[in-house]
């Protein structure tokens, strides 16, 4: 692969009307992917609780179960999304995964029964599942080199736009989880944007032209041709592995927060609906802010620092941050100082996803190796989900011995970015 001379102007000089357009159209699509999976974190007391009727110390064990159930349906369709977008298109398949969470976010209003709320999680995350990969191979596809990394870090970050939703939907409807459900209709709006704004990249179109004319040369999204072929398959493995640390850690630690203030106030005497509601703000809007910057910034730090020592920095900072944030503060005043530093460090990394992992394969394979590092790193991470839930409704643990506990799994992505390659600068693999 070739690198570009360098190139002094800012980065977003010279980018289209078009490109900008993309951008934005992914972004969209990404912050209501983000809702989808949110709303669930900031209802699920409320849901569960209702229910299953009443007050049940079974609230914190499904709510686990069903955020693995998430992470499962993610893969599922994020794996077959990514395979059929290298096959048909970016355009028909993000269009598919747009209306499919939208459709099942809906019909989660009438549900009524703990097979409901399984069901239709698995279904809304085989859309958000899918939808990422998609969008984000579209943006690598569209934005020139010099740009990538900053174009897809933004992409990444507008997941902060998807949370506040979440969290001021929440908020707003309280116990009447229902309504908030309702909203996640809103993105199959986007179809129609898509469907007259987006076209296929020239690379893809050259690729498809290239497959239709070969005698079983290239293979559009064989899952075959990326998982026995070097260095395609070794990338796609230690993607999937760095993938899991940050799911995992963020379904796990990151959104722990809400637990860890909810639990602080209710040892200060505060009542528990008060106490929800504070943590649903310390956690949605006061701690996704800080987690918004470090999105941001990862984009930046990568195009100056490189892929690798950027994953490398910010996975031992997430380390350290969250005993600390664990054990330091001991009011509410302190938690809430501390926990913009505390989801920028643990959630800044996820933008790099978006950013390094396109990067890695070709264009015949891009989508669905995108999606097998990301959407894989989900089916790794779910048994990191179930002993998580184990660890912190049964095993009596502190709480804040049990998110600790699990935070050391950052050490891990300091590891296997020791294997993977340096990206900075070069044009994506054809």
């Amino acid at each position: 692969m070739s690198t570009e001379p360098t190139d002094n102007r800012p980065w977003y000089d010279g980018i289209t009307r078009y490109q900008w357009l993309v951008l934005a159209i992914a972004s969209a699509g990404w912050a209501f992917d983000i809702y989808e999976g949110q709303i669930f974190n900031i209802t699920r007391n409320q849901m569960l609780t209702e229910i299953l009727g009443g007050e049940s110390a079974d609230v914190a064990k499904y709510g686990d179960m069903f955020l693995g159930i998430f992470l499962l349906g993610g893969t599922v369709g994020g794996l077959a999304a990514g395979s059929l977008a290298d096959r048909y298109g970016r355009r028909p398949i993000m269009i598919i995964t747009i209306l499919m969470y939208s459709l099942f976010s809906g019909l989660t209003y009438f549900a009524t029964e703990l097979w409901h709320v399984a069901s239709l999680r698995f279904l809304v995350a085989m859309g958000v599942g899918g939808e990422w990969a998609v969008a984000a191979s579209l943006v690598a596809e569209v934005f020139p080199s010099r740009a990538r990394a900053q174009a897809s870090g933004i992409f990444h970050a507008t997941s902060v736009l998807g949370t506040w939703m979440a969290a001021l939907a929440g908020m707003a409807v309280g116990a009447q989880w229902r309504y908030a459900y309702l909203v996640g209709i809103l993105p199959a709006l986007l179809i129609l944007w898509v469907r007259s704004s987006v076209r296929e990249p020239e690379q893809w179109q050259a690729k498809k032209s290239q497959a239709a004319t070969s005698d079983g040369g290239t293979q559009l999204g064989s899952f075959k041709d990326l998982l026995f072929s070097q260095p395609w398959g070794k990338r796609a493995l230690l993607g999937m592995g760095l993938a899991a640390v940050g799911l995992g850690t963020f379904w796990a630690v990151t959104i722990a927060s809400q637990d860890l203030v909810r639990e602080l106030l209710i040892g200060e005497g505060v009542d528990a609906d008060t106490a929800e509601q504070k943590a649903k703000f310390a956690y949605g809007i006061v701690q996704t802010a800080g987690g918004g910057l470090g999105l941001l910034s990862f984009g930046p730090i990568c195009a100056r620092l490189g892929r690798r020592p950027t994953f490398i920095i910010f996975h031992v900072l997430a380390l350290i941050i969250v005993p600390v944030t664990c054990f330091v503060p001991q009011t509410y005043g302190q938690l809430i100082w501390i926990l913009p530093l505390f989801g920028f460090l643990t959630l800044a990394m996820h933008a790099g996803y978006a950013i390094y992992f396109p990067e890695l394969f070709p264009t015949h394979l891009r989508a669905t190796g995108t999606s097998v590092c990301f959407n894989g790193g989900r089916v790794l991470a779910v048994p990191v989900l179930f002993f998580s839930g184990w660890l912190k409704a049964e095993s009596g643990m502190d709480l804040r011995v049990a998110i600790s506990s699990l935070g050391t799994l950052f050490l891990v992505g300091v590891v296997l970015m020791l294997f993977l390659p340096e990206t900075k600068g070069q044009d994506l693999p054809d």
